[in-house]
């Protein structure tokens, strides 16, 4: 289906069972249901999504999926994240052929190159498929950071390149990238607890984590910033904010995974080197939720049932 880059996109989580193999009956439930409360695509096999555990077959077995799960109601965006250029284009290549509409080009995993092997790089996967692209820029996480005139750059010399995810957590980027490149690109917030302010700033989609556990909570505050609801999006910020803040932290996949587990759409299965949560960690964040489902807003018809 055609790619278009707005709203809220959840970049889920990859939920396993037993015996650490995907989850596939789940998935598909939870993405149909993230759709059903108003999101507008499907991110799979990111860094949230444990992308760097899953082979080839896997990450083509989750794309096909999610896709058969959702069909042409949203489109689905592979995550391409390698070591190497070849790996990371072959990826690419099957994620089209899986019915993947956009792809999320990261940097290579490991290795933090300059500017002329990061362009490089992005350059191939972008060129290696017709399909719709994102640039996901992650300078805390993966130690690349691409400037605004570099993404400027890119934007002029690709002509597929339609997105930016910004997770540089500074929203001055936003305003930045958009004085250089006008609305040559949709610019995307993926930094949960920034969303309001990456609104103000020009942002018109949001690639978020604790969506996969509030999608209804979610697509309301993102509408409520871009509609210029102020108060009802700061009192929904208010509210929200301490789950948000999860995403920003290392050990976010662990954490988003036991928020899905506490409202019933989840489980918190990692795959090592990663380890359920323990001791205080575990206490602290039992609580943050504990406190947050106490005092959720109202529902206002959106499906809000549990997935167990």
């Amino acid at each position: 289906m055609t790619m278009e880059w707005k709203g809220v996109m959840p970049a889920i989580t990859t939920c396993f069972d037993e015996h650490l193999n995907i989850d596939h009956e789940f998935t598909g439930r939870h993405v149909n249901w993230l759709v059903e409360n108003g999101c507008t695509g499907i991110v799979t096999n990111g860094s949230l999504g444990e992308g760097g555990t899953l082979s080839m077959d896997e990450k083509i077995a989750l794309w096909k999926t999610v896709a058969g799960a959702v069909g042409d109601r949203v489109p689905i965006v592979a995550a391409i994240a390698s070591m190497t250029t070849a790996e990371a284009c072959a990826q690419a290549a099957e994620a089209a052929s899986a019915g993947c509409s956009g792809l999320m080009v990261l940097p290579p995993y490991v290795y933090r190159g300059d500017w002329q092997e990061m362009k490089y790089h992005v350059s191939e996967i972008v060129k290696a498929t017709p399909l719709s692209c994102m640039l996901y820029n992650n300078p805390v996480a993966y130690g690349t950071d691409f400037l605004p005139e570099q993404i400027a750059e890119l934007a002029e010399q690709l002509p597929n390149l339609h997105a930016v995810k910004e997770s540089s957590t500074d929203v001055r980027r936003v305003t930045a990238i958009r004085a250089l490149c006008g609305g040559r690109l949709a610019i995307f917030v993926g930094v949960d607890d920034a969303i309001v302010e990456g609104i103000d700033a020009g942002a018109t989609g949001w690639i978020a984590g604790l969506v996969s556990a509030f999608p209804k909570e979610s697509v309301d505050l993102f509408n409520y910033a871009m509609n210029g609801e102020t108060e009802k999006a700061f009192e929904l910020y208010k509210w929200f904010l301490p789950l948000l803040r999860l995403d920003t932290v290392p050990k976010f996949v662990q954490l988003i995974k036991l928020v899905q587990e506490k409202v019933g759409w989840g489980s918190t299965r990692v795959r090592p080197p990663r380890l359920k949560l323990t001791g205080r960690e575990l206490e602290e964040t039992l609580a943050i939720i504990e406190h947050a489902l106490a005092t959720r807003p109202q529902a206002d018809g959106r499906v809000q049932a549990t997935g167990s």
